[in-house]
């Protein structure tokens, strides 16, 4: 941590220069995800951002070590818990991988459809709270308007709103409730109806784009160093999506573009999300109407043991790679696990990117980061 000491001693350093050291954060209104950041300043220029983790690290890795192979997957929920089918999804391919258990094909969409409706859940989630930072209130009403229609369908099949639990090795843990095929079918009817207004509250206002446009400019080289993915990759036009790179489940089966932007400011990442909601719409509907008949999981043992070796599998969450890797001496629980979570890198580079631009323009390249804190710290 950062300590008062040492911001007394930096400050005396540079403040004849006239520079000046402050604290962002650490806080939050619900304290789930904290981060701290200290700031150099030449009056209103940014001249360093130094992130402080840690606020939020429940040593999820070590913990996983001592869970079994069917109870670790669902403490990967509370990492990025804007993810969490997609983070068990890539628990459970690992699992399975280690198996060589082969999923039922109806399970395989099934976890798909889970994957790309909590893709957009969680652009929407984003969308409403990017705009908000920069002081428009009423998208992000719209934007739950949409979140909340997901929300109700993943509870009425998974028990649950935020962290899933619903991806098992093998499958899922349980059948589609009858309703849903009609309740999506709804939802993408509802999206199509009022996707417009995003344009016209937010993407097409000019105050919002002044805001963004030129701000935050991470080159694709740089985005390559610092191994940046998902969507602050892609807006530098760095083709990096696993769904099309390396294909699991059914994805190369289905028909959907990866965005790409080649502006490398906050406004291209920004534009990134918002298609790439359209492009989850366009793999909903090619399966939505085509779920195969059969069982939703395949039969596996009661107490899972994974031979001796080391797997790794990954995929992409709402913020780009996530990796999980298991070694196994085959026993029931992991001797070691690691994950490779895409907001680390993705917060490396704040400070590439807020170097000589404004204080008042650290939200917006902030949020164009899409962070969720307990993903990095875990």
């Amino acid at each position: 941590m950062y300590r008062e000491t040492e911001i007394v001693k930096d400050f005396t350093a540079t403040g004849e220069g006239g520079d000046m050291i402050i604290n962002v954060g650490p806080q939050h209104p619900a304290t789930h995800g904290v981060l701290h950041l200290v700031i150099t300043l030449n009056g209103e220029t940014i001249k360093k951002v130094e992130p402080h983790l840690g606020y939020i690290h429940r040593s999820i890795e070590k913990m996983c070590e001592s869970l079994s192979y069917r109870q670790f997957i669902y403490v990967t929920s509370r990492m990025d818990y804007l993810s969490a089918h997609i983070n068990n999804h890539a628990c459970a391919l690992c699992v399975e991988k280690g198996l060589q258990v082969e999923i039922p094909e109806r399970a395989k969409v099934i976890r798909v459809l889970m994957d790309e409706l909590t893709r957009i859940a969680s652009h929407e989630l984003w969308w409403g709270a990017m705009a908000m930072d920069l002081g428009a209130f009423t998208p992000f009403f719209h934007a739950f308007r949409e979140r909340e229609t997901i929300n109700d369908i993943m509870e009425e099949t998974c028990g649950a709103r935020l962290t899933m639990n619903y991806m098992v090795p093998g499958g899922v843990m349980q059948d589609i409730h009858p309703n849903f095929q009609k309740r999506v079918k709804d939802f993408l009817q509802l999206y199509k109806r009022k996707i417009h207004e995003y344009d016209e509250l937010v993407t097409g206002n000019v105050i919002f784009q002044n805001r963004m446009k030129g701000v935050g400019i991470l080159s694709a080289e740089d985005a390559i160093s610092y191994g940046c993915t998902g969507p602050v990759a892609r807006g530098s036009a760095v083709s990096c999506d696993v769904r099309k790179v390396y294909p699991y489940e059914i994805y190369d089966k289905l028909e959907f573009d990866e965005i790409l932007e080649t502006g490398c400011d906050s406004f291209a990442r920004y534009l990134i999300r918002i298609r790439e909601m359209n492009q989850s719409i366009r793999i909903i509907e090619q399966l939505i109407d085509n779920i195969p008949t059969g069982d939703f999981q395949a039969k596996t043992k009661a107490v899972l043991k994974l031979p001796k070796g080391e797997f790794y599998t990954r995929v992409e969450t709402a913020r780009g790679e996530l990796g999980v890797y298991i070694v196994s001496e085959g026993g029931t629980t992991p001797y070691r696990i690691k994950f490779r979570s895409p907001g680390f890198s993705n917060l490396s580079v704040l400070d590439k990117i807020a170097r000589g631009g404004k204080i008042g323009d650290l939200i917006a390249m902030m949020g164009t980061l899409d962070l969720v804190i307990p993903d990095i710290d875990r």
